[in-house]
């Protein structure tokens, strides 16, 4: 897609082998794009992405104080002009929103560069761990106990919870990590309770709904959501198969794992399998009472499944179990 080359100043030049060339804004380790400037880099009309950028501050994706900013820029004219403008994080939130085929480009990169953030590891992960053996792995799960001992305290409030927090966070994502690149990932922590069994008819029910709102909002077509042959049946019965009289799948974490990875990679609908996916994961969570951690908020929020599904999409088959076991970790924490 395309690649981003720093040049003297504030001002960095992204540049798309068949799209215009934008200059983007680089202030407060982001960049920041006008309104205008976003629809020319995703060849979409001015409508789309307002009406794009309203739902996701409408829907609590994004807090528009924390990605608008009026800023001050230069025009061709010389004069000095103040302006709106968005920073990366609501353009990637509108990139994968919009339709057209820039954006699909732009979302084919991005994925790509998560897939390779994911395998490869990012920046720490790259330098601090790529030395690392069983004995940095110890201290970085010490570090995290100590962490969530830290929040258990009484004596942590305001700023300084919510720091631990985010240090407990990341903590975790190194940690596991550190364990997709040495392919430990385990399934430790998983539930022995019951899960609640996803009924056919209801699932059903919720896809016509998103297929219904999708159609309404222009980003679905009539093939959405249409089975091929018994697949759905038959990937709800796949998560609660038994051996030998033993669930194959003994733990709701498990069965949501392999219920998000069935459904995408098995292609039982024609059309929307990564979207219906998503879904149907979400569903099973909150029929398990398991979307939430102990702090209120989602396990995996909506932008990280984005890239969970298109993960999974991505993934070769000789993957699915180390797909299954990262996906387990994500919502066992």
């Amino acid at each position: 897609m395309a690649e981003t080359t720093a040049v003297k100043g504030e001002i960095i030049i992204y540049k798309d082998a068949e799209g215009p060339q934008i200059e983007a804004r680089f202030e407060g380790e982001t960049i920041w794009l006008t309104q205008a400037q976003i629809v020319k880099l995703f060849d979409v009309k001015q409508p789309a992405v307002s009406k794009h950028l309203n739902n996701i501050f409408k829907s609590g994706e994004l807090d528009k104080k924390s990605v608008y900013s009026i800023l001050e820029y230069t025009a061709a004219d010389g004069k000095i002009y103040k302006t709106g403008f968005y920073n990366l994080d609501a353009v990637i939130s509108v990139g994968y929103r919009v339709n057209s085929k820039r954006a699909t480009q732009f979302r084919i990169w991005a994925t790509g560069k998560l897939r390779d953030y994911i395998i490869k590891g990012y920046a720490i992960n790259e330098k601090r761990l790529k030395e690392a053996d069983q004995l940095k792995l110890q201290e970085l799960e010490q570090a995290h106990k100590l962490i969530q001992k830290a929040l258990a305290s009484s004596r942590l409030e305001g700023y300084e919870r919510e720091l631990v927090n985010i240090i407990s966070d990341y903590t975790h994502a190194w940690v596991l990590f550190y364990q997709y690149d040495k392919d430990k990932l385990n399934l430790e922590g998983v539930s022995k309770k019951q899960p609640q069994e996803l009924d056919y008819e209801k699932v059903k029910k919720a896809i016509e709904r998103l297929k219904d709102r999708l159609i309404k909002n222009g980003e679905a077509g009539d093939l959405f959501g249409q089975e091929t042959g018994h697949k759905l049946q038959a990937v709800l019965g796949a998560i609660n198969q038994t051996f030998g009289g033993r669930q194959l799948y003994e733990s709701r974490e498990e069965k949501a794992a392999h219920l998000l990875y069935f459904v995408i990679k098995d292609h039982p609908f024609v059309d929307g399998n990564k979207r219906i996916g998503s879904l149907l994961f979400i569903l099973y969570l909150v029929e398990n009472n398991f979307l939430y951690n102990r702090r209120g908020e989602k396990k995996i929020n909506d932008n990280a499944l984005v890239a969970l599904a298109l993960l999974v999409a991505e993934s070769d088959p000789k993957q699915k179990d180390i797909m299954v076991r990262l996906i387990v970790n994500l919502i066992t924490q």
